[in-house]
């Protein structure tokens, strides 16, 4: 047999009884092939081993031999299973058991049964299921032109005036009043999520009369319109006259010499003091030029004691006839002065601050200005107009009493989402306004809800579609805009955190029609490019959108926490009939009596309105779906080398930082922003990281502390020199 045959021929071959492993393998291995051999001849059912009863033979001295013997079974496949179950074991021979061809056939018609019924079911319910709740179709391409076209076609001039009517038509007391139909009018559009926020603020609001200035010399009192003071009840409620005010205003009476000192500039200053003793006089003032806040912190700092403030007609349109009328204005410089730098919520801690000024500041019509400083009426021509000044030797004296009264009001904010479909956790920020002064602002706030409720229209028409823009869209219409940008204030301070991480433009609706000659877009430097392409999409009439040049100037609104707090880029269009400049982007700050600018005259078809709602939706669209932001880094270094050119302190030091700036930001552009716009080239991690640093670039250049009513960012041309050096060279490597 084979076992005694495998022995055999060990002790024949003399070899030691002590096995190495590698002759146990081969022996195991001969054994195998030998019973396997013997298995397979017939007359197996007889097989027994003849040494089954027998002990083992060898060397049982032998403590390293550790061959054991092989087990009889019940079968022969007993054998094979503990041979198999060696590790060591490998097999060089696989016999298959027997099967039934028959079974096999029967068990594999069953599978093949099973899973076509399982598939023909799958089908039935995904179509009945897709029947039932269709499923969104694909978004094409994000940036696909055809795509806003299809959006914007949907904006009529005729939609935007049945919206403004319907707005001036509703009887409004508050201004939560027109908060709450505005909120109606946003759902009703199918926006999805659209919330009422309440504040309650400290307001300046006018006195229960008009206030007064009295000509010293003559005993004669005015009103800030320059009629003369009178006992007539309708006289004293008339509202032009009681919000011909500044909020926030010192308040009191003084009385001293008026003081001209032009447009409040350092270099009137410099020019007045030289001559004359400021302390406590009261300066005669024009608005433009510079912001007023600034104006009035450095006539505060020389001593003055009270202001005069009027807007030269030089400086006005020539079509508008704005010189006999008054004007409000607001010292603040953003949100509830009695809670500076955060939320008005419930558990808040209030100050004590009535007045925000030492000042007790009064704005006149330019008739009552000439009055004032003893000037004749003017007989130039109308095409030639002479500044206002006040002769050398006409000294005068006046009398100026002020009484507003302080109390806390409730105003409201209604802000709506449009999620993203791809980046819902970066905004971008639409912003309107339905505050007024019951009649002061002319009709703005109307003119600004109107557009943005249109576009909101067309974007949502889409989205019943299917559609989605990339990045998440927020409608926001603001309170208290005109004392102080409150509302939109109070809510970015209560949301600082979100925003400065996610906020990625704001895009201003702010009196988007105040003229009818000229379109003015104003842009941060990153939006400047954006803004200039916008304008040869659409344009309703050619002639008056002629490619304007797109100035950096501050921004005039409710922008103004999200560009100087959170160094978030804006952009706004707007047609003017002031020329687009710096000096005359001030004059905004003067709210007119709403008879003085009434929106039909300016726009009596509605179609410049259709052209501000055109051009703001296709830089909102571009922005909230472009796969890589459109900002430009060149545009920003340019704008900072621009704002250093022609001043004299510390320039040869500042503009080698700025070329090093706009040398960085080139290759930036050729590096980076080259390839993440070719869509064979684009990483989405990549795209992401790099979208991440253009939402950043000009939070690099807010300033810590700038004077009052001055931009903080560094590039606007109005911040301090001595500021840029640092901000400059601690800007981070792009």
């Amino acid at each position: 047999m084979a076992y005694h045959k495998v022995n055999a021929d060990q002790r024949a071959q003399g070899h030691s009884p002590y096995l190495d492993s590698d002759e146990l393998q081969g022996t195991a291995l001969e054994l195998e092939w030998d019973m396997e051999k013997e298995l397979e001849e017939p007359g197996f059912d007889h097989f027994r081993l003849d040494s089954a009863a027998q002990p083992h033979l060898g060397n049982s001295q032998s403590p390293d031999l550790d061959l054991e013997p092989i087990q009889p079974s019940s079968s022969p496949k007993g054998r094979f299973q503990r041979l198999q179950e060696d590790p060591d074991y490998v097999s060089h021979y696989t016999r298959q058991a027997p099967k039934s061809h028959r079974c096999s056939f029967f068990r594999l018609l069953k599978v093949f049964c099973t899973a076509s019924i399982l598939f023909i079911f799958g089908i039935v319910i995904g179509y009945y299921a897709r029947k039932k709740c269709p499923s969104p179709p694909a978004s094409p391409e994000p940036n696909n032109p055809h795509i806003y076209h299809e959006i914007l076609k949907e904006i009529k001039a005729e939609n935007i005036q049945r919206i403004y009517r319907d707005l001036l038509e509703f009887p409004r007391e508050e201004d939560a009043d027109i908060a709450v139909r505005i909120l109606a009018q946003w759902r009703s559009q199918g926006l999805e999520d659209v919330q009422l926020l309440n504040y309650s603020v400290l307001l300046d609001l006018p006195g229960p009369s008009s206030n007064t200035v009295t000509l010293h010399s003559t005993g004669e009192c005015f009103y800030p319109s320059g009629q003369q003071c009178s006992t007539d009840p309708k006289t004293l409620q008339s509202q032009d006259l009681l919000y011909s005010y500044a909020a926030y205003s010192a308040k009191g009476t003084l009385e001293a010499e008026l003081v001209d000192v032009q447009y409040g500039t350092m270099e009137d200053l410099i020019r007045v003091q030289a001559t004359t003793n400021v302390t406590k006089k009261i300066a005669l003032l024009k608005l433009g030029q510079s912001p007023l806040l600034y104006k009035l912190s450095l006539l505060e700092d020389a001593g003055f004691g009270g202001v005069l403030l009027y807007t030269d007609p030089c400086d006005l349109p020539k079509t508008a006839d704005l010189a006999d009328k008054a004007f409000m204005v607001s010292l603040n410089s953003g949100g509830d002065p009695s809670t500076p730098g955060y939320a008005s919520i419930d558990g808040s801690y209030r100050q004590n601050r009535l007045n925000l000024t030492t000042l007790l500041v009064q704005p006149i019509s330019a008739v009552l200005a000439r009055k004032l400083i003893s000037l004749p009426e003017d007989t130039a021509p109308k095409d030639r107009c002479t500044p206002l000044q006040q002769p050398a030797a006409g000294k005068k004296t006046v009398s100026l009493n002020i009484q507003s009264v302080t109390s806390y009001k409730t105003i409201s904010n209604v802000i709506g989402y449009l999620k993203g479909a791809v980046f819902p956790d970066r905004y971008v920020i639409i912003g309107s306004h339905h505050s007024t002064l019951k009649g002061y602002g002319g009709q703005g706030w109307a003119s600004s809800t109107a557009v943005i409720t249109a576009l909101l229209q067309a974007l949502m028409a889409k989205v019943q579609r299917g559609w989605r823009p990339d990045r998440t869209l927020l409608f926001c219409s603001w309170g208290g805009t005109a004392l102080g940008n409150v509302g939109s204030y109070e809510w970015a301070e209560d949301l600082r955190s979100v925003l400065q991480r996610n906020a990625v433009a704001y895009v201003s609706l702010h009196n988007p029609v105040t003229g009818n000659s000229t379109l003015h877009p104003v842009a941060s430097p990153s939006l400047q490019q954006l803004a200039a392409e916008s304008q040869s999409f659409n344009c309703v009439e050619k002639a008056r959108c002629p490619a304007s040049n797109v100035s950096s100037v501050q921004i005039q609104g409710d922008s103004d926490y999200f560009i100087n707090h959170l160094g978030v880029p804006a952009t706004q269009f707007s047609y003017e009939d002031v020329k687009a400049s710096e000096n005359s982007s001030f004059l905004s700050e003067a709210l007119f009596p709403v008879h003085a600018t009434k929106t039909e005259e300016l726009d009596p078809s509605f179609s410049l309105h259709e052209t501000i709602a055109k051009l703001t939706g296709q830089v909102t669209l571009q922005i909230a779906t472009d796969p890589v932001l459109p900002f430009n880094a060149l545009d920003i270094a340019l704008e900072v080398q621009n704002s250093l050119k022609g001043d004299e302190a510390g320039v040869p030091q500042l503009l080698a930082v700025a070329s090093q700036l706009r040398d960085t930001a080139e290759l930036f552009q050729s590096d980076e922003m080259r390839p993440a716009n070719d869509p064979q080239e684009r990483a989405p991690v990549r795209v992401r990281m790099l979208n991440d640093v253009l939402q950043g670039l000009e939070k690099s250049f807010l300033l810590h502390q700038a004077p009052p009513g001055l931009y903080r960012i560094l590039n606007a041309r109005s911040c301090a020199l001595e500021s840029g050096i640092g901000a400059l060279k601690a800007l981070p490597k792009i």
